[in-house]
């Protein structure tokens, strides 16, 4: 799959063509309505969920499962809290820059919905089809996170064959098919797969990966670096391709290759656009390894953190493409390495036996 990270050939875009749209303020996200209404959906999940969880959560993420219930109700807060750091400096990073024009890389309007339409449905296909491929082969249901990701995993222990097989089927249903076929109707740029600006892309990366990657190791005690060197060294190169092919590519390629262009032709709303990439990204973990479905009452608080779990960092990707223009942005930044390499090649280790 032919997804170079450089420059199209077209010509050098002008400040003036920068989209004002994208020109946001703080007042313009305080008083948008979805930001609000956002605010006003955070607060009842978290009443549902005190409501529902009687002082404990039945999900099994053993990276956390010891901490007081008010730390892990508390944990997605803290993680937003962290995640509107990293989009203030993001901004300030990117002032300078000339913010490349999304909403032109989409199609006219009647276009871009039916193709939003057709993704959606077909995103939903995706993962009903890794509900039942999983669990036909013996495995569990597929989900865009392997089973123990992050938060580890006490259930039966994962098999080198259920990784690979889970990598492979994300990496061909949500990456190469839909690459291939927007690929024949438009260029990589118009995809978000190129940079308009290598140098401050650079910066960006560095910058967001670095405050990232601390905040991972100060949340979670196994990373890592409790591993033996001979371990970090094999494993780590094995943890970035398994999760490149199972949840990074899929994510940039679906998410934010294809439909944030779409979402930002559509609503002509840089916030809106975030927020629409936040929604679809939690969307795509709907069935998580650690979630619990065993009643009414456990899935529904499986389903409202998974919400509260992977909002905060779909937005934190649509801010980074729609700043950058550039997908890749996001993948290196703030998915492949931090928190995947970090916080997931213990798993890896154990799982492949490296010694």
């Amino acid at each position: 799959m032919n997804v170079p990270i450089g420059i199209d050939d077209q010509p050098p875009q002008s400040p003036a063509a920068a989209m004002p749209s994208l020109r946001v303020t703080l007042r313009d996200i305080v008083r948008h309505r979805g930001v609000q209404l956002s605010l006003v959906l955070w607060v009842v999940c978290y009443v549902a969920v005190l409501l529902l969880a009687h002082g404990s959560l039945p999900f099994d993420r053993p990276a956390v499962a010891q901490r007081p219930f008010a730390v892990q109700l508390a944990a997605p807060t803290i993680g937003m809290l962290q995640i509107f750091v990293l989009m203030a400096l993001a901004f300030i990073i990117t002032r300078k820059r000339v913010v490349p024009d999304m909403a032109a890389r989409a199609p006219e309007r009647r276009i871009a919905m039916r193709e939003t339409i057709i993704v959606l449905a077909y995103a939903a296909l995706g993962q009903a089809g890794g509900w039942i491929v999983g669990p036909a082969l013996g495995f569990r249901a597929f989900s865009f996170h392997l089973a123990g990701s992050v938060f580890g995993c006490t259930t039966t222990p994962l098999e080198p064959a259920e990784v690979w097989v889970w990598a492979i089927y994300n990496f061909l249903v949500f990456a190469v098919a839909p690459y291939l076929y927007f690929r024949r109707r438009y260029p990589n740029v118009a995809l978000n797969l190129c940079s308009s600006n290598r140098r401050n892309d650079g910066a960006l990366i560095f910058v967001i990966l670095a405050l990232e990657s601390a905040f991972e190791l100060c949340v979670f005690d196994k990373t890592i670096f409790g591993l033996r060197p001979h371990q970090a060294l094999l494993g780590a190169p094995l943890t970035f391709l398994i999760y490149l092919l199972g949840t990074v590519l899929p994510t940039m390629i679906l998410i934010y290759a294809i439909l944030l262009p779409r979402f930002l032709k559509l609503t002509g709303s840089a916030i809106s656009t975030v927020l629409l990439g936040g929604l679809s990204y939690a969307a795509m973990h709907i069935v998580e390894g650690w979630s619990a479905f065993d009643s009414p009452q456990d899935t529904a608080l499986s389903l409202l953190f998974v919400l509260l779990t992977y909002v905060g960092p779909g937005l934190m990707k649509g801010v980074l493409t729609l700043r950058t223009g550039n997908a890749w942005v996001h993948a290196l930044s703030y998915h492949a390495f931090a928190p995947h390499v970090i916080t997931d090649t213990p798993l890896v280790v154990q799982v492949f036996g490296i010694k």
